[in-house]
Protein backbone atom coordinates (compact mmCIF):
# COMPACT_ATOMS: atom_id res chain seq x y z
CA UNK A 1 0.00 0.00 0.00
CA UNK A 2 2.82 2.42 0.78
CA UNK A 3 5.54 1.21 -1.13
CA UNK A 4 4.70 -1.73 -2.80
CA UNK A 5 7.68 -3.19 -4.94
CA UNK A 6 9.24 -0.22 -5.15
CA UNK A 7 12.35 0.96 -4.03
CA UNK A 8 14.21 3.80 -3.15
CA UNK A 9 16.29 4.02 -6.60
CA UNK A 10 12.82 3.21 -8.24
CA UNK A 11 11.41 6.78 -6.61
CA UNK A 12 14.23 8.76 -7.96
CA UNK A 13 13.78 7.23 -11.41
CA UNK A 14 10.15 7.79 -10.81
CA UNK A 15 11.10 11.82 -10.03
CA UNK A 16 13.26 11.70 -13.32
CA UNK A 17 10.65 9.99 -15.35
CA UNK A 18 7.83 12.38 -14.32
CA UNK A 19 9.80 15.67 -14.86
CA UNK A 20 11.73 14.79 -18.04
CA UNK A 21 10.48 11.81 -19.70
CA UNK A 22 6.62 12.03 -19.35
CA UNK A 23 6.49 15.65 -18.67
CA UNK A 24 3.07 16.54 -19.37
CA UNK A 25 3.73 19.91 -21.48
CA UNK A 26 6.58 18.67 -23.70
CA UNK A 27 5.27 14.89 -23.92
CA UNK A 28 1.64 14.55 -23.25
CA UNK A 29 0.63 18.39 -23.91
CA UNK A 30 -1.46 18.26 -21.64
CA UNK A 31 -2.48 22.17 -20.13
CA UNK A 32 -1.39 24.07 -22.97
CA UNK A 33 -3.80 26.68 -22.17
CA UNK A 34 -1.63 28.32 -19.36
CA UNK A 35 1.13 27.42 -20.49
CA UNK A 36 0.90 29.44 -23.79
CA UNK A 37 -0.86 32.42 -22.26
CA UNK A 38 1.25 32.81 -19.00
CA UNK A 39 4.88 32.09 -20.35
CA UNK A 40 5.50 35.88 -21.32
CA UNK A 41 7.16 36.46 -18.20
CA UNK A 42 9.26 34.50 -15.79
CA UNK A 43 8.05 35.91 -12.53
CA UNK A 44 4.32 34.72 -14.06
CA UNK A 45 5.47 31.87 -15.30
CA UNK A 46 6.90 30.91 -11.49
CA UNK A 47 4.40 31.90 -9.74
CA UNK A 48 1.94 29.47 -12.02
CA UNK A 49 4.26 27.02 -11.02
CA UNK A 50 4.64 27.30 -7.62
CA UNK A 51 0.64 26.94 -7.34
CA UNK A 52 0.38 23.70 -9.94
CA UNK A 53 2.96 22.04 -7.80
CA UNK A 54 1.06 22.68 -4.32
CA UNK A 55 -2.66 22.20 -6.10
CA UNK A 56 -1.48 19.04 -7.87
CA UNK A 57 0.86 17.51 -5.13
CA UNK A 58 -2.09 17.83 -2.24
CA UNK A 59 -4.87 17.15 -4.42
CA UNK A 60 -3.15 14.13 -6.04
CA UNK A 61 -2.55 12.50 -2.76
CA UNK A 62 -6.22 13.00 -1.33
CA UNK A 63 -7.32 11.49 -4.71
CA UNK A 64 -4.97 8.63 -4.42
CA UNK A 65 -6.99 7.85 -0.74
CA UNK A 66 -9.95 8.32 -3.03
CA UNK A 67 -9.53 6.34 -5.64
CA UNK A 68 -7.98 3.49 -2.68
CA UNK A 69 -11.17 4.34 -0.22
CA UNK A 70 -14.03 5.19 -2.04
CA UNK A 71 -14.33 4.67 -6.06
CA UNK A 72 -11.53 1.90 -6.51
CA UNK A 73 -12.88 -1.71 -7.55
CA UNK A 74 -13.78 -2.84 -3.90
CA UNK A 75 -12.41 0.15 -2.16
CA UNK A 76 -15.57 -0.02 0.16
CA UNK A 77 -14.50 -3.14 1.82
CA UNK A 78 -12.71 -1.66 5.23
CA UNK A 79 -16.87 -0.80 6.12
CA UNK A 80 -16.42 -4.70 7.22
CA UNK A 81 -15.17 -4.19 10.11
CA UNK A 82 -18.64 -1.60 11.08
CA UNK A 83 -20.39 -4.91 10.10
CA UNK A 84 -21.29 -3.35 6.46
CA UNK A 85 -20.71 -5.66 3.71
CA UNK A 86 -20.02 -2.83 0.84
CA UNK A 87 -17.35 -4.63 -0.99
CA UNK A 88 -19.22 -5.49 -3.97
CA UNK A 89 -20.36 -1.91 -4.23
CA UNK A 90 -18.84 0.10 -7.44
CA UNK A 91 -18.84 3.94 -6.83
CA UNK A 92 -16.41 4.33 -9.99
CA UNK A 93 -18.77 6.20 -11.51
CA UNK A 94 -18.46 9.44 -9.05
CA UNK A 95 -14.60 9.71 -9.65
CA UNK A 96 -14.54 12.19 -12.18
CA UNK A 97 -16.77 14.09 -9.70
CA UNK A 98 -14.62 13.45 -6.66
CA UNK A 99 -11.50 14.08 -8.27
CA UNK A 100 -12.77 17.56 -10.00
CA UNK A 101 -14.51 18.61 -6.48
CA UNK A 102 -11.12 18.06 -4.90
CA UNK A 103 -9.02 20.24 -7.50
CA UNK A 104 -10.96 22.87 -7.69
CA UNK A 105 -11.19 23.31 -3.87
CA UNK A 106 -7.63 23.39 -3.48
CA UNK A 107 -7.35 25.70 -6.08
CA UNK A 108 -10.19 27.84 -4.87
CA UNK A 109 -7.81 27.87 -0.87
CA UNK A 110 -4.85 28.92 -3.42
CA UNK A 111 -6.60 32.06 -5.65
CA UNK A 112 -7.64 33.29 -1.98
CA UNK A 113 -4.11 32.70 -0.37
CA UNK A 114 -2.44 34.47 -3.47
CA UNK A 115 -4.48 37.71 -3.79
CA UNK A 116 -3.84 38.16 0.21
CA UNK A 117 -0.20 37.89 -0.41
CA UNK A 118 0.65 38.58 -3.60
CA UNK A 119 -1.59 40.81 -5.26
CA UNK A 120 0.61 41.79 -8.34
CA UNK A 121 1.01 38.03 -8.86
CA UNK A 122 -2.99 37.61 -8.33
CA UNK A 123 -3.36 40.59 -11.07
CA UNK A 124 -0.60 39.47 -13.28
CA UNK A 125 -2.46 35.89 -13.51
CA UNK A 126 -5.86 36.75 -13.92
CA UNK A 127 -8.27 34.64 -14.67
CA UNK A 128 -6.08 31.84 -15.81
CA UNK A 129 -5.38 30.98 -12.22
CA UNK A 130 -8.83 29.72 -11.46
CA UNK A 131 -7.94 27.71 -14.98
CA UNK A 132 -6.15 25.88 -12.81
CA UNK A 133 -9.51 23.96 -11.32
CA UNK A 134 -9.86 22.44 -15.12
CA UNK A 135 -6.57 22.53 -16.13
CA UNK A 136 -5.89 18.83 -17.86
CA UNK A 137 -2.38 18.37 -16.53
CA UNK A 138 -3.32 18.20 -13.13
CA UNK A 139 -6.49 15.57 -13.68
CA UNK A 140 -4.27 13.92 -16.34
CA UNK A 141 -1.88 13.39 -13.65
CA UNK A 142 -4.36 12.11 -10.99
CA UNK A 143 -5.58 9.80 -13.26
CA UNK A 144 -2.71 8.53 -14.79
CA UNK A 145 -1.17 7.39 -11.23
CA UNK A 146 -4.66 5.65 -10.19
CA UNK A 147 -4.87 3.87 -13.48
CA UNK A 148 -1.16 3.06 -13.59
CA UNK A 149 -1.63 1.24 -9.60
CA UNK A 150 0.99 3.15 -7.58
CA UNK A 151 1.52 2.84 -4.05
CA UNK A 152 0.94 6.22 -1.88
CA UNK A 153 4.64 6.79 -1.76
CA UNK A 154 5.69 6.01 -5.60
CA UNK A 155 2.15 8.08 -6.00
CA UNK A 156 2.98 11.17 -4.19
CA UNK A 157 6.72 11.44 -5.79
CA UNK A 158 4.80 11.37 -9.75
CA UNK A 159 2.33 14.28 -9.10
CA UNK A 160 5.26 15.82 -7.62
CA UNK A 161 7.22 15.50 -9.93
CA UNK A 162 4.78 15.98 -13.08
CA UNK A 163 4.00 19.59 -11.14
CA UNK A 164 7.53 20.05 -10.93
CA UNK A 165 8.04 19.07 -14.52
CA UNK A 166 4.94 21.63 -15.70
CA UNK A 167 6.89 24.15 -13.81
CA UNK A 168 9.99 24.04 -15.52
CA UNK A 169 8.87 23.68 -18.90
CA UNK A 170 6.75 27.02 -18.71
CA UNK A 171 9.82 28.96 -16.70
CA UNK A 172 11.73 27.83 -19.47
CA UNK A 173 9.39 28.76 -22.06
CA UNK A 174 9.16 32.70 -20.30
CA UNK A 175 12.97 32.59 -20.04
CA UNK A 176 13.20 32.31 -23.40
CA UNK A 177 10.42 34.48 -24.70
CA UNK A 178 11.95 37.42 -22.52
CA UNK A 179 14.94 37.30 -24.66
CA UNK A 180 13.12 36.51 -27.81
CA UNK A 181 11.65 40.23 -27.42
CA UNK A 182 14.53 41.75 -28.10
CA UNK A 183 15.71 39.07 -31.04
CA UNK A 184 15.84 39.41 -34.26
CA UNK A 185 12.50 37.27 -35.36
CA UNK A 186 11.25 36.49 -39.05
CA UNK A 187 7.71 39.02 -38.45
CA UNK A 188 5.66 35.71 -39.92
CA UNK A 189 6.51 33.99 -37.09
CA UNK A 190 6.43 36.55 -34.19
CA UNK A 191 4.31 36.01 -31.13
CA UNK A 192 2.60 31.89 -30.81
CA UNK A 193 4.53 30.69 -34.37
CA UNK A 194 8.12 30.99 -32.61
CA UNK A 195 6.53 29.77 -29.33
CA UNK A 196 5.27 26.46 -30.92
CA UNK A 197 8.72 25.66 -32.74
CA UNK A 198 10.37 26.83 -29.40
CA UNK A 199 8.27 24.08 -27.34
CA UNK A 200 8.59 21.48 -30.53
CA UNK A 201 12.42 21.55 -30.05
CA UNK A 202 12.49 21.38 -26.37
CA UNK A 203 10.35 18.67 -26.85
CA UNK A 204 12.81 17.19 -28.89
CA UNK A 205 15.61 17.87 -25.87
CA UNK A 206 13.65 15.93 -23.59
CA UNK A 207 13.22 13.09 -25.41
CA UNK A 208 16.68 12.48 -24.66
CA UNK A 209 16.20 10.88 -21.55
CA UNK A 210 13.70 7.98 -23.12
CA UNK A 211 15.05 4.69 -22.10
CA UNK A 212 15.69 5.53 -18.49
CA UNK A 213 14.07 2.53 -16.85
CA UNK A 214 15.00 2.54 -13.09
CA UNK A 215 11.24 3.49 -12.33
CA UNK A 216 9.93 -0.16 -13.10
CA UNK A 217 10.13 -1.64 -9.90
CA UNK A 218 11.87 -5.48 -9.63
CA UNK A 219 10.52 -7.50 -7.20
CA UNK A 220 12.58 -10.75 -5.98
CA UNK A 221 10.56 -13.46 -7.58
CA UNK A 222 11.34 -16.78 -5.52
CA UNK A 223 11.86 -19.16 -8.51
CA UNK A 224 14.31 -16.69 -9.43
CA UNK A 225 15.99 -16.69 -6.37
CA UNK A 226 15.88 -20.39 -6.16
CA UNK A 227 17.57 -21.05 -9.51
CA UNK A 228 20.38 -18.63 -8.55
CA UNK A 229 20.88 -20.29 -5.10
CA UNK A 230 21.01 -23.87 -6.71
CA UNK A 231 23.52 -22.60 -9.63
CA UNK A 232 25.95 -21.59 -6.51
Amino acid sequence: MWMGDYSWINLIGLMIQAIFIENFLLVNFLGMCTYLACSNKLKTANGLGVAVVFVLTVSGLLNWFVHRFVTGKGALSWLTMFGLDASVINLGFLEFLLFISIIAGFTQILEIVIEKVSPSLYSSLGFYLPLIAVNCAILGACLFAVTRDYPFFPNLIYVFGSALGWWLAIALMAAIREKMVIANVVPGLRGMGITFIMTGLMSMAFMGFTGIKLAEPTPDSPEIVEVQDSSN
